[in-house]
């Protein structure tokens, strides 16, 4: 099973550190948040990444190389400018084949042992990691009843950013920038979406102060 780590975001609110240094490459704990995932990702078996990337992107390619440092292979699907989400995955599908693969952010950080997904089959279209809602995003995303996801429910959880999709989400789509949200609320509207609650530890490092507080923790953990 492949894996796609999502870095192509310009990381706006991070600014002025991603001025000069993509937001993936950002340093916590004494490495780039894209480099914790894919030691995570080799800790869980798999062996093919792709990596999408935009704003400086040659960067992500010279710090990372083909992955043979950490025992993988790593694809890169460039784009020019910014795809979103959907998009950048539906460029990238070529790379990704047929069958089921797992997408994450690269800005976000987590203890999840992404094993469990090396090898799903997603009973529908796409399977979601749901988490508890954090300060910034206080009303959630989608709804979780019992395995399934529905964009309509009163206790609402937040989308993690990671999740398990077929290819087959994408099959109408064209090529462009466009948002993942819309695909994945259709397929819910036909009970193709399974997910699950997870609660272990989980953050969107999505400002500086985030980083500098993910930072602290790993340090102080080391």
């Amino acid at each position: 099973m492949k894996a796609m780590i999502l870095a192509a975001g310009r990381g706006e609110r991070m600014r002025p550190l991603t001025d000069h240094c993509p937001k993936p490459l950002l340093e916590a704990g004494g490495k780039p948040l894209i480099v914790h995932h894919i030691e995570r990702l080799v800790a869980a078996g798999f062996r093919e990444l792709v990596i999408n990337h935009a704003h400086l992107g040659a960067l992500i390619e010279a710090r990372l190389g083909d992955g043979a440092q950490w025992g993988v292979s790593i694809s890169y699907s460039p784009e020019q400018k910014a795809l979103e989400t959907g998009g950048g995955i539906f460029k990238a599908l070529p790379l990704l084949g047929e069958t089921p693969f797992l997408v994450l952010n690269a800005d976000v950080w987590t203890d999840l042992d992404f094993s469990r997904f090396n090898g799903l089959e997603p009973d529908g279209l796409a399977y979601l990691i749901l988490v508890d809602n954090p300060e910034h995003n206080p009303n959630g995303d989608f709804a979780l009843s019992q395995d399934r996801v529905s964009s309509e429910g009163a206790a609402r959880l937040t989308f993690s950013g990671i999740g398990v999709y077929r290819p087959d989400l994408f099959a109408n789509c064209e090529s462009g920038a466009f948002p993942l949200a819309p695909l994945l609320r259709d397929a819910m509207a036909r009970g193709l979406v399974a997910g699950e609650h997870f609660r272990g530890n989980w953050l969107d490092i999505g400002t500086p102060q985030r980083l500098l507080d993910l930072d602290s923790r790993l340090r102080n953990s080391a």
